[in-house]
Parts: C-alpha cells; sequence; structure tokens
C-alpha cells in the first residue's frame, strides 16, 4: 500500500494570500506524472497548522480528484493531540481518502502505553488504514521499535512514516522483524536510501516535489537489489535534500518551485518567513528541473 515515493504537497498561495487550488492541482498531477505512487494533503509541509477548515477541505478536495483520476494514494494528515478529537477528525474524512497520517502526540509526552492506547482507540474507530507519524524531535515522545511492532499488528494500522532523525539501533530492529502488512516509510528525506537498503517500503518526502523520479527510481534501484545504482542516486538526492531544508521547511522547496514556475508565489504564512534568496539559489544549483 504504501510503496514508492508520496508526495506531502506544499499549499500554494496567490498574491492575494488565498489559496492558490490551480497551483495544488498543477503540482498534483505533475508529481504523479513523474513517477509518485500518491500524495499526501495537510501534512506539515503543506502548512495545515496555518489554514483554516474552508481551505483544508478545499485542499483535500483537490487532491482527492486528482487521485482519483489518476488512481493514486490519497493519504490525509489528521490533526488533534488527543484521542477524542482524533477519532472524530478521522470519521470526519471526506470520500476519496485512502488512509490517514497521524502523528504520535505531541508535548504531552503520554509515555509509550499511552501511544499503544491512543493509536489502539484510533484504528477501532478509523474508516481508512492508519499510517503513524513517528518524529520524537517535534513530539518529545519517543517510541521504541517494541511499540511500533505491537501496532503494526492491528489490521487498520498499515505502517509507519519513521522521521527519527537517523539511523539507530530501534531502526534497525523495527525494520528487522516487521510485522505482516505494515509498512515502514522513511520521512527523514536525508536518510531515505540507508532506510531503504533496510528494507523500508518507500517514503514520504518533501524533497521529492523536486526531482520526483529520480527518488522513484532510488526505491526502485534498492528493491531491485541494484546498490551502485541506489548508492549514487542515494548520494546526489541526500545532497539535494539538505539544500532544501537549510531553512525550515517548506520555506527553500517553494522558493524553488516558484523560481520554476510551478507555484504563483513563494508565499508562507506566519510565523514562518519566506526562504533568502542565498538557500534558493543554491537548492536551484543542486536540483534539475521538478520531476526530471
Amino acid at each position: 500500500m504504501l510503496r514508492g515515493i508520496h508526495v506531502p504537497l506544499v499549499t500554494p498561495f496567490a498574491e492575494s494570500g488565498e489559496v492558490a487550488v490551480d497551483a495544488i492541482e498543477k503540482l498534483a498531477h505533475h508529481v504523479l506524472d513523474h513517477g509518485a505512487a500518491g500524495l499526501v494533503a495537510l501534512g506539515t509541509t503543506g502548512e495545515v497548522a496555518a489554514l483554516d477548515p474552508e481551505e483544508r477541505a478545499r485542499v483535500i478536495e483537490v487532491c482527492a480528484g486528482v487521485c482519483a483520476r489518476r488512481q493514486a494514494l490519497l493519504t490525509v494528515g489528521v490533526t488533534g493531540n488527543d484521542t477524542r478529537s482524533t477519532i472524530r477528525a478521522l470519521r470526519s474524512l471526506p470520500e476519496g481518502a485512502g488512509a490517514a497520517l497521524v502523528t504520535v502526540p505531541s508535548f504531552l509526552r503520554p509515555g509509550e502505553q499511552g501511544v499503544i492506547a491512543h493509536f489502539e482507540a484510533l484504528a477501532e474507530e478509523t474508516p481508512v488504514p492508519l499510517v503513524i507519524y513517528h518524529i520524537p524531535y517535534r513530539t518529545g515522545q519517543a517510541v521504541g521499535a517494541a511499540t511500533l511492532r505491537h501496532l503494526g499488528a492491528h489490521p487498520m494500522i498499515a505502517g509507519v512514516k519513521y522521521a527519527v532523525g537517523g539511523i539507530d539501533q530501534d531502526t534497525i530492529d523495527l525494520l528487522g522483524d516487521l510485522p505482516e502488512g505494515f509498512e515502514v516509510v522513511g520521512g527523514d528525506d536525508a536518510f531515505i536510501s540507508p532506510l531503504l537498503a533496510l528494507g523500508a517500503a518507500g517514503g514520504i518526502l518533501a524533497s521529492a516535489h523536486l526531482e520526483t523520479r529520480a527518488f522513484t527510481e532510488l526505491v526502485d534501484a534498492w528493491h531491485a537489489g541494484d546498490a551502485p545504482r541506489a548508492r549514487a542516486l542515494g548520494h546526489r538526492l541526500a545532497r539535494l535534500s539538505a539544500a532544501l531544508f537549510a531553512e525550515p521547511n517548506p520555506t527553500v522547496i517553494k522558493g524553488v518551485l516558484h523560481a520554476l514556475g510551478l507555484i504563483p508565489t513563494p508565499d508562507v504564512r506566519l510565523p514562518l518567513v519566506p526562504a533568502g534568496e542565498r538557500a534558493v539559489s543554491k537548492a536551484r544549483l543542486v536540483a534539475v528541473r521538478p520531476g526530471e
């Protein structure tokens, strides 16, 4: 279900400050044209926290329409830091959502038993499969391999977006003994190649707005056992990711997409501020045209 590259779309803004709906559709088709297996709507890269409910609904609507026409998976980021509100958000998902990306509860630090209880409660109520978003440097909550393995045994938990900031012992333990039907997708762009080498199914990668096809080739190369090809691609794409994350995500990505004519402005919403010209120029030097 999660194999391949899934692009967490930015939310383009028009000069007026409104969501540029036409640009979302254009960008969605562009990355799917170049090999993406699916889209993620309302992720961190999409500045979900800065969108009002009507804007969020419109983003989902546009992405769902594109994915339906292209027979691609749409994963929707679901917000809510407590179990009850997250269940309500899951129950409210519109038609067209194929999976929900749900972050480990942040700031509360409920402990691993609390994380298990939270996701098991969600799994009993969700209308679509869940993808756990494990990003401890944002949430403040560590989750070990044993906890993820336990949750992965539930039939409504499809996988985990794994973004721990590197490759650690838990990473190796988890990928060495996955529950049947439970997939790991990389969420730290710079570490996607070694994660694939260890057995990850794919990635949810903001960097894949650029060079989408090269990222998909990286996945295919590791899955085919073509290590020389995969290593070369992985090193090059890690340099691209480093350039795109030189300033807070998605500011540099938006700057490059705007410079290439794929979105109408490089604008982000406060508290983010647009990337500096130097960072955007450096990223453009590393990247070729998006998708190529």
